[in-house]
């Protein structure tokens, strides 16, 4: 079975005001196609360990490999890089910008990448958008649409480079249940039809116990995977 994400002994310690060692010894995996979910109360770590995962932060030892490959150490700009390419990410707030029409917001990802020509970027992000049956939203601007569109919009745009593990932050989060259902929904049919790997930082018990997987975190531990 190919992992798509490891890390070994990740440890991340805050220096200020004073010192705090915030994740210990975090070690795990995750398969091609595991759709797993992290819990822990507040302050368990879950979130910090998430940016480490996505390569957003750096600060800390141990090491991450994508695709059986070691990125701890890499440059700002080559991290920039794998993230754009290789993973997608839903935050709890949805990040789009508003002036912006929803297809201009979704291909962005892809404009920043710079491999494929604006026509082609343009087709793929209708055809996300289309997947998630919001193509009808797709010259509206990003301000006139209503909260669970927006996190649909949203995870088009974490999935517009065709990535290889998509995270989320809560992605549920500011949902009512109706459409925090229908992003549960979105993602498990991401990982049964496009064998997409996902993992999800959640508080909700529920979503959690939908997922393959629930790796559960206390006081900067995993103590249970």
């Amino acid at each position: 079975m190919k992992h798509v994400l490891e890390a070994r002994l990740i440890n991340k310690i805050f220096r200020k005001p004073v010192d705090f060692h915030v994740l210990k010894d975090i070690n795990f995996k995750v398969r091609e196609g595991e759709f797993a979910s992290i819990m822990g109360k507040s302050g368990s770590g879950k979130s910090t360990l998430l940016y480490i995962l996505s390569t957003m932060d750096t600060d800390y030892s141990g090491e991450l490999y994508l695709n059986n490959e070691l990125i701890t150490g890499k440059s700002h700009q080559i991290l920039s890089k794998i993230r754009n390419e290789h993973i997608g990410f839903v935050f709890q707030f949805h990040y789009l910008l508003s002036e912006f029409t929803v297809l201009e917001n979704v291909m962005l990802p892809a404009k920043k990448l710079a491999i494929k020509p604006h026509s082609e970027i343009q087709k793929d992000a209708m055809e996300k958008l289309e997947m998630l049956n919001i193509g009808n939203l797709a010259f509206k601007r990003a301000s006139r649409i209503s909260g669970g569109e927006k996190q649909r919009v949203a995870i088009a745009r974490a999935l517009i480079n065709n990535p290889t593990i998509l995270m989320g932050d809560e992605p549920t989060g500011n949902l009512d249940s109706y459409n925090a259902d229908n992003v549960l929904s979105i993602f498990k049919e991401l990982k049964e039809q496009q064998g997409l790997s996902l993992l999800v930082v959640t508080h909700d018990l529920d979503f959690a116990k939908s997922t393959d997987r629930i790796i559960e975190m206390e006081d900067g531990k995993i103590v249970s995977a």
